[in-house]
């Protein structure tokens, strides 16, 4: 009896047959929000810091971060501006510039008692937001503030109506308020913050006062609703959602936030492209791209540049809105500030 030979051992596939094989494996592909990254208010914040050292020469002196982002704190600092964290620290005479974020009343104070010549850069959402605690405060309403603690928006619209002002973190934070008449209690929010969250808030804060008036129009800044509904339409599709901005970015964590939300498996935040595990790669065909309000896109091209690499090259672009606003820059730079803060000092 003659035993049948095995069979040979399977070729590895090569030529039409290699490519097919190729074929059937998961396209890896990145979506990548629109909008994204600057948005008017940073964008005439930055502007006004970078005209400032043009017209007046360095140094000049900005209060906390101009934006939340590391990327523009450093290149900023490269052309001569001086970050500090107390407007007492600026040495009489020189010029200050307020963050996009604003600052209470008792700040301009501080910068007048100092002798200093000051720039406001705050984003005017912001600005609109201030205008509506003092209106209420001024018809004796308590003001229901929903906002992170510590952040400096909060810090500076609080400062507007301290004796009206109550801040209420979020949904969990709603049992704890008082007021005085709750016929006679208004909200208004933090315009960085996640629109299902506050929304929330104020269903809960509804639920204990039912009178709760609504601010004349919308606190939440149209930059962040939109980047945040570029990111929900990503988050069905993502298998990884990558969020490129800093960690003090309260706009840039919400979109981590609203991408695992929206049905994202996984979500990071990065301020550079370095900063990406490989591993969260694994299993990965598509990315998500998007990036915080105080963003430059550069970081953002890091970032696809590094996906391209690891073979992410096919980029479809995710819009869901387009933005044409744009904010002039503050009315001190047409001054001579430097002229101005000496005349201070002599005086």
């Amino acid at each position: 009896m003659t035993a049948t030979p095995s069979p040979p051992p399977a070729a590895a596939p090569s030529g039409d047959a290699a490519r097919r094989s190729d074929f059937q494996q998961p396209a890896r592909k990145v979506l990548l929000a629109a909008p994204r990254g600057y948005c008017a208010g940073v964008d005439r914040a930055v502007i006004a810091v970078e005209k400032a050292l043009e017209q007046y020469g360095a140094p000049v002196y900005v209060r906390h971060e101009i934006v939340h982002n590391k990327y523009v704190v450093k290149t900023l600092e490269k052309k001569g501006a001086i970050f500090v964290d107390e407007t007492e620290e600026v040495p009489e005479g020189n010029i200050v510039i307020f963050s996009a974020h604003g600052v209470a009343p008792v700040v301009h104070e501080e910068a007048k008692r100092g002798k200093l010549a000051t720039i406001d850069a705050t984003c005017p959402l912001v600005t609109k937001v201030h205008k509506e605690a003092v209106r209420f405060a001024n018809e004796d309403y308590d003001i229901l503030l929903i906002g992170h603690e510590g952040h400096e928006e909060v810090i500076g619209t609080s400062g507007e109506a301290p004796d009206h002002i109550t801040l209420v973190d979020g949904p969990g934070d709603v049992e704890n308020v008082e007021v005085r008449d709750p016929d006679k209690v208004v909200w208004l929010s933090q315009t960085t913050l996640s629109v299902d969250e506050t929304m929330e808030t104020v269903d809960a804060l509804k639920g204990r006062y039912p009178n709760l008036l609504s601010p004349p129009s919308d606190d939440i800044c149209y930059a962040t609703q939109n980047r945040q509904i570029a990111v929900k339409q990503m988050g069905a599709e993502a298998d990884l959602v990558i969020v490129v901005g800093s960690k003090n970015s309260s706009n840039s964590v919400r979109l981590v936030e609203v991408a695992l939300g929206a049905g994202a498996r996984d979500a990071h935040l990065v301020d550079y492209a370095e900063e990406i595990d490989e591993a969260w790669l694994e299993g990965v065909a598509t990315v998500g791209v998007t990036s915080g309000a105080s963003v430059p896109d550069v970081l953002v091209h890091g970032v696809l540049d590094w996906l391209a690499a690891r073979g992410y090259e096919d980029v479809e672009t995710v819009t869901a809105a387009e933005e044409s606003i744009t904010f002039s820059l503050p009315k001190e730079l047409r001054r001579d500030l430097r002229a101005e803060a000496r005349a201070a000092t002599e005086g």
